[in-house]
């Protein structure tokens, strides 16, 4: 998993370790501020989270190949064709312009003048 700072064993014994000394840095890290009665919560939940995620060290992964896009196989081109068609006249396309000067769009600018 490319978000994962651990893998394999590794990760697993760290999360092992997950503690309220853990939590503590996660908040720091995350600035995140909580109150004791949640910093529980959070503990608790989190146990339940791991406990659900070690069952799949049960499952055989032998020979299986490593999926990066889970929808791969039903990502497609799905651009349309190009049509020609006729062009906007410019007064109507200017109508749509919040702002225009010369028969141009006018924009704000984006770099200042040094």
């Amino acid at each position: 998993m490319p978000y994962m700072l651990f893998s394999g064993d590794l990760f697993w014994e760290f999360m092992g370790q997950f503690n309220n000394q853990t939590l503590e840095t996660l908040k720091k890290l995350c600035r995140i501020d909580s109150t004791p009665e949640e910093d529980a919560d959070i503990l608790q939940s989190f146990s339940r989270i791991l406990s659900y995620v070690s069952q799949l060290d049960e499952i055989d992964t032998e020979g299986v190949a490593p999926c990066n896009f889970v929808l791969q196989a039903m990502m497609k081109n799905l651009m349309r064709e190009d049509i020609v068609k006729d062009l906007l006249p410019r007064e109507q396309f200017l109508n749509n312009a919040p702002d225009q000067i010369g028969g141009m769009i006018r924009t704000p600018p984006v770099m200042k003048a040094p």
